[in-house]
């Protein structure tokens, strides 16, 4: 192999290693899973990154998983199923505002655990957060009477995001239905520094980040919505549906926490190739 290629490589797994524990509080090899990979490659691409940039780091997380799965150190390679990315294309699909509809009612309201992944869903679409910053929210972050949310988002950044009427109510609900009882877990009310995260599992533990990946996937099945589904693409449709409907470029780029305001530019491009679409299809003289 190259001697270029070998730093290449070596670039994009001190990347990689980086990323995952700064910013999903990931430890390699231990944590490392498909939906991590997925969830990486998502904001390389969010993150302005060209297709082909993007498909030689799936070449080095490839090479890297299988060194893994050769010396034991993980039980099955977790990049076995990543697809390449398309030439071309920006960003992946974003749902359509009917589809995110379908999407935040799917849990309902049954029982404690559903009340609890409504307030997630409609925190996250509200908000924009990316799913770490999501699970890693505390009770204190939370403003209900200015209706902001306090977020560290990359480079231990602190930003505040305004959560809208309607996930401030899920959250009210959440907060008086749902959490008291969850905060029980086996019976005994945990104390502690994770006792006091925001959304909390069955067990009284922090949601995890593959958690509520899970739960995603599967409420997305429950809205029969076809198309691939991933928490960050909650984010990306928060950002499409904002500039759809007249945001400022700079407004998006402060909620999203984009240091470099050509990150939020791709957003502006998947409007141009819909309103071309829209046009090819619909004018007389297409």
């Amino acid at each position: 192999m190259a001697s270029n290629t070998l730093v290449a490589y070596g670039r994009d797994l001190l990347r990689m290693v980086k990323h995952l524990d700064e910013q999903l509080g990931v430890n390699v090899p231990a944590d490392l899973d498909h939906e991590t990979l997925v969830e990486y490659l998502e904001d390389l691409q969010s993150d302005g990154l060209q297709p082909r940039s993007i498909a030689r780091h799936m070449s080095t997380l490839r090479s890297f998983c299988a060194y893994l799965l050769d010396r034991g150190l993980v039980e099955d390679n977790p990049a076995a199923l990543l697809d390449m990315p398309k030439q071309g294309r920006d960003l992946p699909d974003v749902l359509s505002q009917e589809e995110v509809l379908r999407l935040l009612a799917a849990p309902g309201t049954a029982h404690d655990r559903a009340v609890r992944d409504t307030a997630m869903l409609e925190t996250l679409y509200a908000t924009g957060l990316r799913v770490s910053e999501l699970v890693n929210l505390m009770l204190s972050d939370v403003d209900f009477d200015r209706g902001l949310v306090r977020c560290i988002g990359k480079g231990r950044k602190e930003r505040l995001v305004p959560i809208g009427e309607i996930a401030r109510a899920r959250l009210v609900d959440y907060l008086e239905k749902a959490r008291p009882s969850l905060a029980r877990g086996n019976g005994r009310v945990r104390k502690g520094p994770q006792a006091q995260s925001l959304f909390l599992t069955s067990q009284c533990k922090p949601m995890t980040r593959q958690g509520f990946w899970k739960l995603v996937k599967r409420y997305a099945l429950v809205a029969a919505i076809d198309k691939p589904i991933s928490p960050h693409k909650l984010r990306h449709s928060f950002a499409t549906h904002l500039l759809a409907g007249g945001a400022d470029l700079r407004a998006v780029q402060a909620l999203l926490g984009h240091a470099d305001i050509g990150t939020t530019q791709i957003y502006t491009h998947v409007q141009r190739d819909r309103l071309r679409e829209i046009y090819d299809r619909f004018h007389p003289r297409a």
